[in-house]
């Protein structure tokens, strides 16, 4: 073959080769993009942060990390049922008289009765808007003193509505989550009155204004405290999102509305940036711009695990669930036997094993050597698989993820924070948004406060009449945080 044709050939050759390189180079990212959207698609309550509304109708099979017990489900054999009991003093009674003989049909009207025989009925008596009119006595005296009789304290007006009307709206409104519109119909149903939105937002204020005092000694309780729980969700306030943050212990809550979600909004919240106890959160890097001990939330991490083990097939991940699982285990056994912490050599065991999982989750997933040449000629860091990450980050936090063994006062997870956030996603799928930004404030500090009472065992509406009235729940609860302390 001719030089020239051999040369042409080569080139030939040279530019099918080049290409077949960019192809497979294609490829391999196609590859690597349909594997991120697959993993993507595979997310779901069960194995991410993602909420279970967002399930869809492809909801999960319910596939729970707890070990099966002994008993089955439902009432056990040697259980006592529960059941409407007759009561020694009814409000009212009503005879049914015996006139006739049902045999023979002689007049027993005039015969004595020999035994009773009772049934009771447990129902609401008919419900009905009352008028109290309150008249106050006017003496003139001999010497020319004109005396008037005082008013109660909550009948400043001539003509208002009472503390249990206050109650019940704000009770609705804020507890059963119903929305303003929803709450005049109900009371319109309910009590055949007609009142206006405006008196519902005049109702909300004065209980938001009441609770001005028992905000501020709730942010310096839980300033002080040893450990709380801290969270965050979006919510819709004027089509807007903003975010609703919460600071969480066994025997409070406390709510803060804020259009930012990091740094900015925690400041604002006046807690973190004066805590100095252990704060247990997810790992939302804001929270680690605060000088104070962490505590990482392990049910955040059993997802993550979850997915690697389902989407990747790494036994690692498997292990480590069943260490963490087995940690909390011992510890609540522990804890039934009245102890308060687990000894040094226990710690230590848990610790080489904790270390020796995620040396075997590294080893698995070794950088690979096209993908460090791939990065040979691009700026910034090499991006990191799903594993290698959550890997990286069991390494460099093992201290907070683990500190529920050196302290059993830490919690194992941050569920109790979770939980006293789940009745505002009820509220937005019920209302759908705040139609103002001073609605949703109202709502954050009266729900502080319907929140608190609830954890302490106190009624939510006497809790929220005695800003009505008294005011002396809102003391009484905030003395009671002490005292637990």
């Amino acid at each position: 073959m001719p030089e020239e044709s051999q040369a042409v050939v080569k080139a030939i050759a040279l530019i099918y080769e080049t290409k077949f390189q960019e192809q497979a180079l294609i490829i391999e990212e196609q590859g690597k993009r349909i594997k991120e959207l697959e993993d993507q698609i595979a997310k779901n309550s069960k194995n991410s942060s993602k909420p279970p509304s967002s399930d869809g109708l492809n909801k999960p099979s319910p596939k729970s990390l707890r070990k099966k017990g002994l008993r089955k489900s439902g009432g056990q054999r040697g259980h006592k049922g529960e059941n409407l009991k007759m009561t020694s003093s009814p409000d009212h009674s009503r005879e049914h008289k015996v006139t006739l003989c049902q045999n023979c049909q002689k007049d027993l009207s005039n015969l004595p009765v020999s035994e009773y025989q009772k049934r009771q009925v447990y129902d609401i008596p008919p419900l009905k808007m009352e008028v109290t009119e309150h008249q106050s006595e006017v003496k003139l005296c001999s010497c020319g003193c004109k005396n008037v009789g005082e008013f109660p304290s909550h009948v400043p007006h001539y003509v208002q509505y009472g503390p249990n009307i206050k109650t019940f709206l704000t009770y609705a409104q804020n507890f059963q989550m119903i929305p303003y519109q929803r709450s005049v119909e109900f009371v319109s149903d309910l009590f055949d009155h007609e009142l206006s939105e405006g008196t519902l937002h005049n109702v909300q204020k004065v209980a938001y204004d009441s609770l001005e005092d028992f905000e501020l000694d709730l942010e310096v309780f839980l300033c002080s405290t040893d450990i709380a729980g801290f969270d965050e969700t979006g919510m819709r306030v004027i089509e807007q999102l903003y975010w609703l943050h919460s600071c969480s212990t066994d025997k409070s809550v406390y709510y803060h509305i804020d259009k930012k979600r990091g740094k900015e909004a925690m400041d604002n919240a006046s807690i973190l940036p004066n805590f100095d106890g252990i704060a247990v959160h997810d790992f939302w890097k804001s929270y680690y711009q605060y000088d104070c001990d962490h505590a990482l939330c392990n049910a955040h991490l059993l997802r993550e695990l979850v997915f690697i083990e389902e989407r990747f097939k790494q036994d690692w991940a498997g292990q480590m669930i069943e260490l963490l699982l087995t940690i909390k285990t011992d510890k609540e056994k522990a804890v039934e036997k009245e102890q308060n912490c687990f000894t040094q050599q226990q710690i230590e065991a848990y610790q080489k094993k904790y270390i020796e999982i995620i040396e075997q989750g590294e080893k698995v997933n070794l950088p690979q050597q096209t993908d460090i040449e791939a990065h040979k000629n691009k700026r910034g860091r090499r991006a990191k698989t799903k594993p290698q990450n959550l890997l990286e980050r069991l390494k460099n936090f093992q201290q907070d993820i683990l500190r529920y063994i050196h302290h059993f006062k830490v919690p194992f997870d941050n569920n109790f924070s979770e939980r006293d956030l789940r009745m505002m996603k009820v509220k937005l799928k019920i209302s759908g948004c705040f139609r103002s930004l001073t609605g949703s404030q109202f709502f954050a500090r009266i729900r502080s406060y319907i929140g608190t009472a609830r954890k302490q065992g106190i009624s939510v509406f006497d809790a929220i009449r005695s800003l009505f009235t008294d005011q002396s729940v809102p003391h009484t609860l905030i003395h009671n945080l002490y005292l637990a302390e």
